[in-house]
């Protein structure tokens, strides 16, 4: 056997498709097909032998059958995965076939949604592993020429698209088509088609692999068993391009792609399968005002799936581990637009609205990866360490994507997390909470929680409020508790007085102060340390390398200033920093001269703080950080035990935070960052 080596998992239509397409090829080899059962999967070889084509039937030889996806996993035969199964299980192997050190194809959609597929890319990442979702035209000579005449201008600027992609088949409610437990629809099943080449034509408008939709408008006819018969969508580009497209399962649709531009015109009849799945020749017309038409012939001399199969094995010899035609980032983009549309159009699968046993995507206990590169720092009074970084619950708002953010913390060895009564109206309380018992995990992690937030800053509000929380958390007790504001009004004998009897009562464990003054956490814990209390342990303000010069919202403070800090260093007071990376004022969203975001500016714009960022940009150089990890590292860096508020709404996010631990900063380099040298 010779090339890169093939197991499939799936024995439907479109595996049969590329199965042929790898036995024809001569860049690949089938080594092993999975299925449910041994039978299934030893009948799909025999019909691959069997075909007509010599070249497909003395390709496949040597292939081995497998009842089990398991077992083709654990062959080292198989360095390549073609995942091939329902929608709704794409996710679950193809997280585990990366975890096998397997190479990645995994067949259109790549999951059932956004969350699922950054799962999928995150893991593929930690592998160190090929991934791609099998988007076949995107590889076909056709669509290649296409891009290459929008790039040249050959219809001046990209005006507006239309794309479809849609049949009828009969009804039949059990059928992948149509069974909402199987992931039907016309969106996931063919829409996507025209939801990517309108990213990847708005992309070649201006010289880019694909472009990500500023909005998105939907709308889809629901069918009887809850999924879209017919739908279709409105993008809009930053670019002003404007694509229409749409897709059906139960209506003929033009299945054409149609590209206007300030000066002409493209037209595809045949924008999915190109040429044909068995090669051949297509045709792009191109009309130009004033001109003839012109049709422009593309051969295709490889299959359609062989030329898939040849790019993977390529890319693998090449050392890559994403798609340069087909990126990671493409294929989340996508997701989020197909996300976008069914929200708008009122459509969830019922995998994604579960009420109870939420599972992991790989469907395997929750666990910490090996080597997992987060920090855990003591707090006196808490159970258990803290860990350095603490998940911010203040914008999630679906379970898939809560499931998959939090999964991913805790696999990165996160064990904090930080939520609020205000937040959401509740609604992140509630789903970290039934995450939390779905995975039965609440002993081993440390729940933030905060009440009393203006205009509800009063200490008759603070146990209604605790108690709703505890209720949408699915506990008993929080382990540190946060007045979320101060009135300076309300006597501190009330405050203090009111959490010791939460915490003589079992609700909390430790408290403090979120967005409190100084003067008063002194004041409480010298109550508290004259009348035998516990005192304030912890505060919740704004610190950050950047200093807040004006609140970004009405009663938040920082506590950046020199007496503060002292204070924290000489009290041991814990310190959990909000905004401690300055709102993205370390990255390439603030400057000078960019004032797009007046909250940004009026925060944290100043003299002094651009030199810092200036600063933490000529350390990050040298060595070899993003600034935002210079800035969260400053923040680590301190002498009072602190913790980082950290709000990632993407997996990659929270990578790039978890940077952080790969940097050590020296006292020297900290007082230089701090303008102290």
């Amino acid at each position: 056997m010779s090339g890169l080596s093939w197991g499939i998992l799936g024995t439907g239509a479109i595996a049969h498709a590329f199965a042929r397409a790898v036995a024809k090829s001569d860049s690949g080899t089938l080594a092993r097909i999975g299925s449910r059962t041994p039978e299934s999967a030893a009948a799909f070889i025999a019909k691959l032998q069997a075909d007509e084509v010599a070249a497909v039937a003395s390709g496949t030889s040597d292939t081995k059958a497998s009842g089990d996806y398991d077992a083709l996993l654990a062959d080292p035969a198989v360095e390549a995965v073609y995942i091939a199964t329902p929608h709704t299980s794409h996710a679950q192997w193809a997280v585990r076939a990366a975890e096998a050190g397997k190479h990645v194809l995994v067949e259109k959609p790549a999951a059932l949604n956004h969350a699922d597929t950054m799962a999928m890319a995150e893991a593929a990442r930690a592998a160190k592993v090929f991934f791609m979702e099998a988007f076949m035209y995107r590889l076909a000579p056709q669509t290649r020429k296409l891009v290459e005449l929008i790039e040249v201008g050959e219809i001046g600027s990209v005006r507006m698209i239309e794309a479809s992609f849609g049949f009828h088949a009969p009804f039949n409610a059990e059928s992948r088509l149509f069974s909402n437990a199987l992931g039907g629809g016309g969106i996931m099943d063919v829409g996507l088609y025209p939801v990517s080449m309108a990213r990847l034509v708005a992309g070649a408008n201006d010289g880019r692999g694909f472009l990500d939709p500023v909005s998105v408008q939907g709308k889809a006819r629901l069918g009887r068993t809850g999924v879209d018969e017919w739908a279709a969508a409105l993008l809009h580009f930053d670019n002003d391009v404007i694509a229409q497209v749409s897709t059906a399962v139960s209506a003929w649709l033009p299945n054409t792609v149609n590209i206007f531009g300030e000066t002409g015109s493209l037209h595809l009849a045949g924008p999915w399968h190109a040429a044909g799945v068995e090669g051949g020749s297509s045709a792009i017309e191109l009309r130009r005002f004033g001109k003839d038409t012109q049709t422009i012939d593309v051969a295709q001399d490889k299959w359609l799936y062989e030329i898939e199969a040849d790019h993977v094995a390529d890319c693998v010899a090449r050392g890559l581990t994403e798609s340069p035609l087909v990126p990671m980032a493409d294929t989340l983009g996508n997701m989020q637009a197909l996300d976008a549309w069914r929200a708008d159009a009122g459509f969830a699968y019922q995998a994604e609205s579960r009420h109870q046993g939420w599972p992991t995507v790989s469907r395997r206990a929750l666990a910490q990866r090996p080597g997992a590169p987060m920090q855990m720092r003591a707090i006196e009074g808490v159970a258990r360490p803290v860990s350095a970084l603490v998940m911010g619950c203040d914008n999630q708002t679906t379970m898939p994507h809560a499931a998959v953010q939090f999964d991913d913390f805790v696999m990165q060895g996160g064990n904090c997390f930080d939520t609020a009564h205000l937040y959401g109206g509740g609604i992140m309380e509630k789903l970290l909470g039934r995450w939390i018992e779905d995975r039965g995990i609440r002993d081993d992690v440390v729940l933030i929680c905060k009440g009393a937030h203006t205009p509800d800053c009063r200490p008759d509000a603070v146990r209604p409020q605790l108690e709703e929380s505890l209720d949408r958390l699915r506990t008993d007790r929080a382990d540190i508790y946060f007045l979320h504001r101060d009135d300076p009004q309300v006597p501190i004998a009330e405050w203090v007085d009111l959490l010791n009897e939460l915490k003589d009562e079992g609700k909390l464990s430790v408290f403090g102060g979120s967005n409190w003054s100084m003067a008063r956490m002194q004041e409480a814990n010298a109550y508290a340390a004259a009348n035998g209390k516990q005192g304030f342990t912890v505060l919740s303000n704004n610190f950050s390398l950047a200093r807040m010069n004006n609140p970004i919202w009405p009663g938040v403070m920082s506590c950046s200033d020199d007496a503060y800090r002292t204070w924290l260093e000489e009290s041991g007071t814990a310190l959990f920093s909000w905004s401690s990376q300055a709102r993205g004022f370390f990255t390439e969203r603030a400057g000078p001269d960019i004032k797009a975001d007046t909250d940004l500016m009026n925060a944290f714009y100043s003299d002094d703080n651009f030199e810092r960022r200036r600063r933490a940009y000529e350390l990050s150089d040298r060595k070899g950080v993003h600034p935002m990890t210079i800035a969260l590292a400053y923040v680590l860096g301190q002498k009072m035990p602190t913790f980082a508020l950290v709000g990632p709404r993407t997996l990659a996010e929270l990578r790039t935070s978890l940077d952080v631990f790969q940097v050590e900063l020296s006292d020297q380099e900290i007082a230089w960052l701090d303008l102290r040298d």
